[in-house]
């Protein structure tokens, strides 16, 4: 297991193998660095390689790699 699965998994409260917007606000939240639906939206969009509108494990690995 690799260490950007370890950090999908804790984000990925709803153990769906995805990651909505609504758990990037509730991640930002709990690191003290707030942000509006919104921009956890757009943010999900950048990631969003397939156009579901949730970011997958591959998806947020490919971020993550150099």
């Amino acid at each position: 297991m690799s260490d950007y699965t370890i950090t999908f998994n804790l984000i990925d409260v709803d153990k769906d193998g995805r990651i909505s917007a609504e758990e990037l606000v509730n991640l930002m939240e709990a690191l003290g660095q707030p942000v509006t639906l919104e921009a956890a939206q757009a943010g999900v969009q950048k990631l969003d390689q397939d156009g579901d509108g949730l970011i997958d494990l591959e998806e947020f690995g490919a971020f993550l790699k150099p």
